[in-house]
């Protein structure tokens, strides 16, 4: 995968550097301290996946990822956790924290190689068929019979929709939108742009964050009171 990096700390930028370069399916194309460069950049050249900070002057990484082509993902690098949740909304593939060790680089890296394959197919899915307790999606030329028990929660970027069961992801080529409306509305919940939970795996929750197992979903502020209407107050005993 051709890969840049946009950073205005020269510091960052060697960081990251070290980090691709030990990648072996990554190619570094380019490194930049502005989004206008990038850009330019981008506009003569194949970019599969940019490193992308989201604080600097002029353009914020936020804004210049929302001039990003589609087909083109985006890993938000950044000093400040909070930065977390606004990268949903530019349908990012992660955000990593600085200093960024090696193990979760490799992780986000991972999946941007694993959606850029998915990219790389032209067939959309769709549902098959649905009935009252689970319904048929369409991935990688075969039909998947998903109960709706099993889903923990659906994760969407860009036109795609992931699956999260308990014991394997089942990703198909239907945006997040798509999907959530062949849901049943009484067991699934969006609770940002990028998630869809199953309100019945919901293991605890608090004021920004739902979890479920080992998974760590960021609560939208615009979805905050839709969840708190929907889950809280009809699920938790009045004092």
């Amino acid at each position: 995968m051709n890969c840049i990096i946009v950073d205005d700390e020269p510091v960052a930028r060697k960081g990251m550097k070290s980090l691709v370069e030990q990648i072996p399916q990554l190619v570094l194309t380019g490194s930049f301290n502005n989004a206008i460069a990038a850009s330019a950049f981008m506009n003569e050249h194949t970019v599969d996946l940019v490193f992308l900070d989201i604080q600097m002057p002029g353009i914020t990484g936020l804004e210049f990822a929302q001039s990003i082509p589609k087909d083109t993902l985006v890993i938000f690098t950044t000093a400040y956790a909070e930065y977390a949740l606004d990268s949903y909304d530019v349908s990012a593939i992660d955000y990593l924290v600085k200093p960024i060790e090696m193990n979760r680089f490799l992780k986000a890296v991972n999946k941007a190689i694993a959606y850029h394959k998915l990219l790389l197919s032209e067939t959309p899915e769709r549902v098959e068929e649905i009935q009252e307790e689970y319904i048929f999606i369409k991935s990688e030329r075969r039909y998947f019979k998903i109960n709706f028990g099993d889903i923990l929660f659906i994760e969407g970027l860009k036109d795609y929709s992931i699956l999260q069961l308990e014991d394997q992801r089942v990703v198909t080529k239907m945006n997040l939108k798509n999907i959530h409306e062949q849901l049943p509305g009484k067991q699934f919940l969006r609770v940002n742009k990028s998630y869809i939970v199953n309100i019945s795996r919901i293991d605890s929750f608090d004021t920004n964050d739902i979890f479920i197992k080992s998974y760590e979903i960021a609560i939208g502020g615009s979805y905050k009171k839709l969840f708190f209407d929907e889950f809280v107050m009809k699920n938790l005993p009045k004092e």
